[in-house]
């Protein structure tokens, strides 16, 4: 059975997050397509670490080598690591914060991005080990246009999961709306997520 990777990252609540609302709507609409399971990931609700010297230390030993407070620090990043290997698909859904990512989905590809695991160096540069899937991003910005050159959060986050593998993506943005014609943006956006994921 395929298995879907649900992340979210606002801070609001699901009644009130347009991000978690497109992000739900496409899972809802792959699993009942494709009968997945799902793995929710909410990295709002989940205190995810920062990354310390420590853990850093910790993430880059190999498992047989850890002492055992290295393998307490990385026990979290081996999580996060799993969940995305057994995923087929990806969803993630995030606002963009002051032109950015939230800082938990920063903490989140800085736990996950681990050499040897999901991304190798090689001759010709560093070559992603999460090959094969499919990632749907459901964007939702306040004034940020999505894929402007002050939208600092899209354009990093594609090139991270291509950096780790991920080179298939698609995305649902309801951008710019809290300005005239919000509500039209979000609906169009929810429209556009139920259409993809049908």
């Amino acid at each position: 059975m395929s298995n879907i990777l649900h992340i979210t990252a606002s801070i609001r609540s699901a009644s009130d997050s347009v991000s978690r609302g497109l992000g739900q709507r496409l899972v809802e609409g792959l699993a009942a397509r494709s009968g997945a399971s799902v793995t929710t990931r909410d990295l709002a609700a989940n205190d995810i670490p920062y990354v310390s010297a420590e853990r850093f230390a910790a993430n880059l030993t190999p498992a047989e080598a850890r002492t055992p407070a290295q393998a307490e620090l990385a026990a979290y990043a081996d999580m996060l690591i799993a969940e995305l290997q057994a995923a087929d698909t990806i969803v993630i859904a995030s606002p963009v914060y002051n032109f950015g990512p939230p800082a938990t989905l920063k903490a989140w590809a800085d736990l996950v991005a681990r050499v040897g695991t999901t991304f190798r160096y090689t001759a010709t540069g560093p070559e992603g080990l999460l090959t094969g899937k499919k990632a749907y991003l459901a964007i939702a910005s306040g004034g940020t246009p999505v894929g402007s050159e002050i939208d600092f959060m899209t354009r990093w986050l594609i090139f991270f999961l291509g950096f780790i593998g991920i080179t298939d993506v698609e995305m649902v943005a309801a951008d710019g709306i809290m300005g005239a014609g919000g509500e039209a943006k979000i609906a169009a956006a929810q429209e556009q997520a139920e259409q993809i994921a049908a």
